[in-house]
């Protein structure tokens, strides 16, 4: 009797944490397809794995040996993109940031702005990290959204072109090296008819935010441990921090974008067939 009202104890907890932290059926998927991811990385790139693998000394104690920077960073971003999943509105944004990553990761390496330790133009492996990193800043946006007032939008019309002006400069200071390439230039283009056509100063302003917060903690594991290196070999340097800013900025405006062309285009198939 004891053990059954103990089992009914822990399920009730277990309820009462996934209920606080807005678990849904959907949360689990994407959690599993999150390790399934790492499993299939390990897999697929096993030399690279081996090599971190070989450098552990089983002399030593093996806590004292732990990324605990990795693994918080790991930690928080499995519990974000478990809050509030949805599948259809997740798939979209784990598209838009496979097709993104590619494309920041070329532009980046091919122009040698950085440079990855495998020395790859870009690696494949990294790619996966982009959607990962997009859903939890997309939950992490969702929060401050909570917890930031609405009725102040002259604040953050203010903030808006604060931050974004501010982004302009750091971002031509950082790629004047290669201002002549093509690639460098498409990028320019990109941001800045993004910087000039904002939708909601509000949600942009947080959305910024959370991509450049947790954007810091994966640039400083990244250029601490030389997984990857900028030609400024900053570590890291305040540019690179807020591109994660202006990325995540750059996936929710393309989500709104094709939310719009597919109502189009429901309202043209509707049209067409009550014709």
């Amino acid at each position: 009797m004891a053990e059954e009202t103990m089992e009914a104890g822990g399920a009730s907890l277990w309820r009462r944490v996934s209920s606080a932290l807005r678990w849904t059926r959907s949360s689990y998927v994407l959690i599993s397809g999150f390790v399934a991811i790492l499993f299939l990385i390990g897999v697929v790139w096993w030399p690279l794995a081996k090599e971190q693998l070989d450098l552990i000394d089983w002399s030593r104690p093996l806590w004292e040996q732990v990324d605990w920077l990795l693994l918080g960073i790991f930690g928080v971003m499995s519990l974000s993109i478990m809050a509030g999943a949805d599948l259809k509105a997740d798939a979209r944004i784990a598209l838009i940031g496979l097709v993104g990553g590619l494309v920041i990761e070329s532009w980046g390496t091919q122009t040698e702005l950085w440079f990855y330790y495998t020395l790859e133009r870009p690696p494949l492996w990294i790619l996966p990290a982009w959607p990962i990193a997009l859903l939890a800043i997309d939950r992490m946006a969702r929060l401050l959204r909570l917890l930031t007032p609405s009725d102040r939008p002259a604040v953050f019309v203010l903030l808006y072109w604060l931050v974004f002006g501010v982004f302009t400069l750091l971002l031509w200071r950082f790629v004047w090296p290669t201002a002549g390439q093509t690639l460098t230039i498409l990028s320019l283009v990109l941001c800045t008819l993004l910087t000039l056509t904002p939708t909601d100063h509000r949600m942009a302003v947080l959305t910024f935010a959370a991509g450049a917060g947790l954007g810091y903690f994966l640039e400083l594991w990244g250029t601490t441990r030389y997984c990857w290196t900028y030609y400024t070999r900053q570590t890291p340097p305040l540019f690179a921090v807020l591109a994660h800013g202006m990325a995540a900025v750059a996936s929710w405006r393309t989500g709104l974008l094709m939310d719009w062309l597919w109502d189009r285009v429901r309202t043209r198939g509707r049209f067409l067939v009550h014709r």
